[in-house]
């Protein structure tokens, strides 16, 4: 499993790299990395005719634990998914806080 770096994430992310968040939907409504894709980690498996299969799948939650797993279960599926470290907490420390607001579902 990959893992991105924050400063390597909002580069792409500014590029318009296809994210998405893993935490619940209460979760991401309360503060998210804007442009992210709600996919709570319960809903991943119904969701994987929704992701890009030509392209690289951000995968973010609060701190790094859920991407992980999630980008590690894409990854043996065959996709081309990165955790991005830190999450959106990590990210919020850098200066860059979360956007609240309703969820972008891709499920």
């Amino acid at each position: 499993m990959r893992e991105a770096v924050l400063d390597a994430f909002v580069a792409d992310l500014a590029r318009g790299a296809f994210t998405i968040d893993v935490r619940e939907w209460d979760g991401y409504r309360a503060g998210h990395v804007p442009g992210t894709r709600s996919v709570p980690l319960p809903a991943l498996g119904g969701a994987l005719g929704d992701l890009p299969g030509d392209r690289t799948v951000y995968v973010i939650c609060a701190g790094g634990t859920r991407s992980a797993r999630a980008a590690g279960h894409l990854t043996a599926l065959g996709m081309d998914a990165v955790s991005v470290a830190g999450g959106t907490g990590g990210r919020a420390a850098t200066g860059r806080p979360p956007v609240p607001g309703e969820a972008v579902h891709t499920a």
